[in-house]
């Protein structure tokens, strides 16, 4: 933003400059045209004229370069701090990026492109209201000090109004925020969900709360433009109160003789500059509102799901042993897992089972570092997953959840989105994918995503199968690898699996299933505890 602030503050200096300058030389111009008959000549008004188209001219460009700087930078600010939300929002643990996903998807997805109001006619009005405003105020004072008096008399009343004005707008704005929001989440999870609601004859089902919460949205956003027109109308009527009392009084003095027409032209011309910037900050505040709402729940956002920063601990993962000391993780209805303990050796499967939420999926995320347990900890080595530097952590392991990721693009870039594999061939026949490729238009070449193919979640399974298998990590958590496939399939991974783990990889797979129970070297049981 110091380029921003720079280039703003530079052309708000030029703008009041000139401002004033053009009020001084056009007041001049027309009382020398008034009062001396003989000035009345195109040759010897040429010069001011001249003087003053330059200096429209210069206020002008100083006006389009401002604009320019604005929407440039604004451009720059609102990519930059969606960047962090992103950032901040993505880096948190699993449970507390489900706990605000859809306010961070309402911020980043249209909030935040509401800071263009505040960037592009706020804050320039602003700077130019603390140039302008009293470089005018001093001006004026030099060429009719009553006239002054009567605007800074005046001039208060503008921002005691704003301020007033400005709490309530505060709280509408973030109650349109928040309606927002809520209408956007529950948006997402219908058209998620529609499916299922088709499914079970219950598609018409949310209709009315949607056009309850877009009622809400509507009569809140209604409520503000209400009060952005009010303050309008107020800032309006005081500022032109100001320039009235301004002017009846230099009219009245004028009159009398007490005051030359070039001053008080001079003032009249001045007053409404005096004036005028701090309108135009009341009418910018209110469209930059929405946007100062969204940057404090964008900033909200990121102290809440703050993570603490990894250690500096680095350990090789290829033949270590992991192990898991009373682990405990406290969940929104008791502990999940409950003071597990096991430990995972290298070269063998270990098998996580266990009752469905009993927190085995939550193990593997307290391994990868996403998740802070409440007490116990799991150690690689000796050391503790929380010391471990993650940058470095994270490469050595291959981790398949129960929705693998896909990203639009192709399905080769999907294979390879966690690093190259090292045998693409063989990683695909492993996880039963190439039979997929093979009913795919254009193999791996296929487009899968937005604007392209979409994969059944079987298919989505065998693929993140292949990249986990192809991996040369020496650890493989894998969550219910085989819950999607068929026997035969499933028979094959298994059997890829055994394959890695002879080779010295550490495989830890979380299931129940029978198969995969048969094929484990050790079973550790996950139990939770509900708290009565």
């Amino acid at each position: 933003m110091r380029r921003f602030l720079a280039g703003t503050v530079a052309c708000g200096v030029v703008t009041a400059a000139c401002a004033i300058a053009a009020a001084i030389v056009l007041a001049h111009l027309v009382a020398e045209l008034i009062t001396d008959p003989d000035s009345r000549s195109l040759q010897r008004q040429l010069p001011p004229l001249a003087l003053l188209a330059l200096i429209w001219t210069v206020r002008t460009v100083a006006q389009f370069i401002q604009a320019r700087i604005s929407q440039r930078e604004a451009s720059a600010a609102i990519a930059d701090l969606s960047g962090q939300v992103l950032g901040a929002v993505t880096a948190a643990s699993p449970r507390a990026l489900a706990a605000h996903r859809d306010d961070a998807a309402a911020v980043v997805l249209r909030g935040l492109d509401d800071l263009r109001a505040y960037f592009t006619g706020y804050l320039p009005a602003l700077l130019l209201a603390g140039l302008l405003t009293p470089a005018a105020l001093a001006a004026m004072a030099v060429y009719d000090l009553p006239a002054a008096a009567i605007v800074l008399i005046a001039l208060p009343l503008i921002p005691l109004f704003m301020v007033l004005i400005g709490l309530v707008t505060a709280d509408r704005s973030a109650a349109a925020l928040a309606a927002m929001t809520t209408l956007q989440s529950r948006l997402l999870d219908l058209i998620a969900g529609i499916p299922t609601l088709r499914a079970l004859g219950r598609a018409e089902g949310p209709g009315a709360r949607i056009g309850e919460l877009n009622a809400a949205h509507r009569r809140s956003a209604m409520s503000t433009l209400r009060i952005a027109f009010m303050s309008s109308l107020v800032l309006e009527l005081l500022a032109t109160l100001g320039v009235a009392l301004v002017a009846v009084s230099v009219g009245l003095r004028l009159v009398y003789g007490d005051v030359a027409l070039a001053n008080a032209l001079t003032v009249l011309l001045l007053a409404p500059d005096v004036f005028w910037p701090l309108r135009r900050v009341g009418v910018a505040y209110h469209a930059a509102e929405d946007g100062n709402a969204a940057a404090g729940k964008a900033f909200e956002l990121m102290d809440t799901v703050a993570t603490d920063p990894s250690g500096h601990s680095v350990v090789g993962a290829a033949g270590a042993t992991i192990r898991i000391e009373h682990l405990t993780v406290a969940g929104r209805d008791g502990h999940r897992p409950a003071d597990l303990s096991g430990v995972i050796e290298p070269g063998r499967i270990t098998v996580l089972t266990g009752p469905n939420g009993a927190g085995k999926s939550t193990t593997l995320e307290v391994l990868t570092g996403l998740t802070t347990p409440a007490s116990g900890r799991i150690t690689v080595d000796g050391t503790d997953v929380a010391d471990l530097d993650r940058v470095r952590w994270w490469p050595q392991l291959a981790w398949l959840p129960q929705r693998p990721v896909l990203v639009p693009g192709t399905v080769a870039t999907n294979l390879s989105l966690f690093g190259p594999l090292t045998d693409a061939d063989a990683a695909c026949a492993a996880a039963g994918f190439d039979v997929v490729l093979g009913e795919l238009p254009d193999g791996a070449a296929t487009v899968v995503g937005r604007d392209g193919l979409g994969l059944s979640l079987g298919q989505r399974q065998r693929l993140g199968l292949a990249r986990a298998l192809g991996s040369g990590a020496p650890v493989l958590l894998l969550d219910e690898p085989t819950a999607h496939l068929d026997p035969a399939t499933e028979r094959r991974v298994l059997d890829a699996l055994r394959a890695r783990a002879d080779d010295g990889a550490t495989v830890l797979i979380v299931g129940h299933r029978p198969p995969v129970l048969a094929v484990a070297d050790h079973i550790i049981e996950v139990g939770s505890h509900v708290p009565a």
